[in-house]
């Protein structure tokens, strides 16, 4: 890999990064604004919902022009104002104003995530492809094993309004260094003549079953994965017995041994196959899940070891599986088409979390009730994703 390459990669991670810790850091507050805001786990689980549905109706929307335009600009107009709206949410002064903040931050994330995969499976083949997706999703484990131990900490001492403060100065610096580092992305624009109606988006994939397919396992993937994620911090704290710091702790282990392994599962994805590496570790990961969403008062590092193995198998299975969704298109067809996979996963992503909330019950002693059923459904969609990702081919 080239130091070119390597730079678009961390500058595109940094993104990924601020935008995906500002997701992710909502989560671990639930055990702040639940008792703040007197909300219980469903309403919590609006203000988590409230950024995925926005992000999925614009990304949904962003699909019939984004790939008239340079990927680059698309990409700087999301980020701007995805910043903007972070910056509401650290001001939000009550539970319906911060539902707001995020629906606006969500809106202009919405385009951000399906520019940045796009960019990436532009600039690099698919027989290299897995390893620049794992140092992409590296990102994700920074956030965890960083981003939210640090915002819990600012959240502990400053109060819950910092972590959003900090994360829009960091995407400040990452807009500028972003504007000036990136070269122009305009090798997939056609010329007018042969360029293709907004519509074709849509139009192709009713036509093409393989693309369906991967849209479908985009969506039974982000399903079974967040109906999981936004109760493992308040579970651990009102059902195990953690303290907020332990909390803490169990991001910053799932998040290390995530970055460790990240750039690895891409290689191996390279070297051995996509599907093959996204079926063992899309299998293997209904361990932890079930672990996890049955766990009772054990010793602090078994669930330590539990959680982290949780980070590596689940996230893990993200790595291939971004790479062979990217895949089923054309160049010129990508943004749009990955917007429309990013929309619904946004999308899926929300529902997973409104289902979690109306299945998981609030005890007034504050422990939840039913977390396994969710771990059964996760369990369950990811032997379905295996079948499913079987039926997925590349061709670009």
């Amino acid at each position: 890999m080239t130091k070119k390459e390597m730079l678009l990669l961390i500058l595109l991670a940094s993104i990924n990064f601020t935008h995906i810790m500002d997701f992710m850091i909502i989560m671990p507050l639930g055990s702040y604004l639940m008792p703040l805001f007197k909300i219980n786990p469903q309403q919590f689980s609006f203000i988590v919902t409230a950024y995925t549905f926005a992000a999925g109706i614009v990304g949904f929307s962003a699909a019939f022009f984004v790939d008239r335009f340079d990927r680059k600009k698309v990409l700087l107009t999301g980020y701007a104002g995805f910043i903007i709206g972070t910056f509401a949410c650290a001001f939000a002064p009550s539970y319906l104003l911060l539902i707001a903040a995020r629906i606006f931050a969500g809106a202009f994330g919405g385009l951000i995530g399906a520019q940045v995969m796009s960019i990436v499976a532009d600039s690099f083949p698919f027989e290299r492809r897995g390893k620049a997706m794992g140092i992409m999703m590296g990102a994700f484990a920074f956030a965890a094993a960083i981003g939210v131990p640090t915002g819990l900490f600012l959240a502990k001492n400053f109060g819950w309004h910092f972590p959003f403060i900090v994360i829009g100065c960091i995407g400040v610096l990452v807009f500028v260094l972003v504007s000036f580092k990136i070269p122009n992305m305009i090798g997939h624009i056609q010329l007018a003549e042969h360029r293709p109606s907004p519509w074709s988006v849509i139009t192709n994939i009713k036509k093409d079953k393989n693309q369906q397919r991967a849209l479908l396992l985009m969506v039974t993937l982000m399903i079974g994965h967040f109906s999981i994620i936004p109760f493992i911090a308040p579970y651990m704290e009102f059902n195990v017995g953690f303290t907020k710091d332990q909390v803490t702790l169990i991001y910053f282990v799932g998040g290390v041994v995530s970055i460790m392994s990240s750039a690895f599962v891409g290689s191996m994805s390279d070297k051995h196959g996509k599907l093959k590496v996204f079926t063992i570790f899309a299998l293997l990961s209904t361990i932890p899940v079930f672990m996890l969403t049955n766990m009772p008062r054990e010793p602090y590092y078994l669930v330590l070891i539990v959680n982290a193995f949780f980070f590596i198998f689940a996230g893990g299975r993200m790595i291939p599986a971004q790479a062979m969704v990217s895949a089923v298109v054309l160049p010129q067809h990508r943004g749009g088409f990955m917007s429309i996979s990013g929309s619904l996963g946004q999308i899926a992503s929300g529902v997973a979390a409104l289902l979690a909330g109306s299945i998981i019950q609030k005890m007034p002693t504050g422990e939840l009730l039913n977390y396994q059923y969710v771990g059964y459904i996760g369990i369950t969609l990811s032997v379905v994703c295996v079948l499913i990702a079987r039926k997925v081919k590349a061709i670009s």
